[in-house]
């Protein structure tokens, strides 16, 4: 089994509603890569537990908190001023791209973690995602982004 994410998100992200439905997730503070991993992982039927739930959300979190969140919200408070400053648009394109290159470190790096759990996967439905999201997540985003992916062939 392949353990490179990078290609499941983005074949997700093309999906109709699954854009909108991860920046709405973004916007309430969701760390969009770990839904990503955690729908991944119910795919692939990959046993859910607390213990790995507690090692999918700490495992990359230092580098979501260090280097995507500054990233996203220097691309974020440039949208304005990059509007008014050709010299400025440029730069906020490179620091987009560097966001998204941070993305795919994060999903790679989410993707060496659950190697070890691929291994032993479970024959029953499992719900990572209902019980890595955060209660107050849109659901409809939420639903949205599941049904997307169960469209995908991995």
């Amino acid at each position: 089994m392949t353990t490179d994410l990078r290609p499941f998100a983005i074949a997700l992200y093309q999906k109709p509603g699954a854009e909108h439905a991860c920046l709405q997730l973004q916007a309430q503070g969701a760390d969009v890569c770990v839904l990503i991993c955690a729908i991944w992982l119910e795919i692939k039927r990959v046993r859910c537990c607390p213990e790995r739930l507690t090692a999918l959300q700490a495992h990359t979190r230092d580098w979501h908190e260090q280097v995507v969140r500054p990233l996203r919200q220097l691309r974020q408070n440039w949208r304005q001023p990059a509007q008014q400053d050709t010299l400025l648009l440029p730069l906020r394109e490179q620091v987009k791209q560097l966001e998204l290159e941070a993305e795919y470190e994060q999903l790679r790096r989410l993707g060496e973690l659950a190697q070890q759990w691929l291994n032993e996967p479970d024959t029953t439905p499992q719900d990572w995602l209902g019980k890595i999201a955060p209660e107050p997540l849109n659901p409809t985003a939420v639903q949205l982004l599941r049904s997307a992916a169960a469209t995908l062939t991995i």
